[in-house]
């Protein structure tokens, strides 16, 4: 079955934790949480005090987060301590990937992968077997209301191959332009998460909006 990780950037910050409670309650089954810090990325997001507040809150949610940061095993374990349960960092940041992952699972949460547009799945293939998850990026990560990049449905297909032929448990996730049109050809491709933000959150309806695309 299709997970929806609905982004907490595309909420309401006046009042975020009701929010959350809203996406949660219409069938979400986990809170992405975009971590940005205009270095690895232009812009900066949230940080630490707002996972805790959440998870302070709402304590029994998933939280996937995304460090699109320049450095994520030095602030892995403080997202850790604020309520975080799986910790996403992106290829292009590290050095030894497999130390970050051992590092992150030291932590006591899951690990996962993210890849850019530009780079391809080849970066990533000595670690599939220790990642409980890789994000395969559709917009370049940073920028808000991009478009949906279609490259990113082969990578999917290519990573979902892999994944079979090695027997392999990983799950595969998706991020950026997500709606029911882009979120089909990703599901079709082999995604198991779609990570949407502004199509869940901003829907009149978010339990519709979340059976649509679970549907997929």
């Amino acid at each position: 079955m299709i997970q929806l990780s609905p982004s907490i950037l595309a909420a309401d910050f006046a009042d975020l934790g009701r929010e959350c409670r809203k996406v949660l309650d219409a069938g979400a089954d986990m809170l992405h949480i975009d971590v940005m810090d205009g270095h690895f990325v232009p812009n900066i997001s949230l940080g630490v005090p707002v996972l805790a507040s959440l998870h302070k809150a709402l304590p029994d949610a998933y939280y996937d987060v995304h460090l699109m940061i320049s450095e994520p095993v030095r602030y892995a374990p403080e997202f850790v301590k604020a309520g975080a349960s799986c910790i996403t960092f992106h290829i292009e940041t590290v050095e030894d990937a497999a130390a970050a992952v051992k590092a992150i699972h030291a932590l006591g949460v899951g690990a996962g992968v993210s890849i850019k547009p530009a780079t391809p799945v080849e970066a990533i293939l000595p670690i599939l077997d220790q990642v409980e998850m890789v994000l395969v990026m559709s917009v370049e990560p940073g920028f808000g209301g991009q478009k949906f990049m279609p490259a990113a449905v082969d990578k999917i297909a290519a990573l979902d191959a892999y994944r079979r032929e090695h027997g392999l448990s990983f799950k595969l996730s998706v991020d950026g332009g997500i709606n029911s049109q882009t979120g089909a050809l990703c599901t079709r491709a082999g995604a198991d998460i779609l990570v949407a933000g502004s199509q869940v959150f901003a829907a009149a309806d978010p339990a519709a909006a979340v059976a649509e695309l679970r549907a997929l």
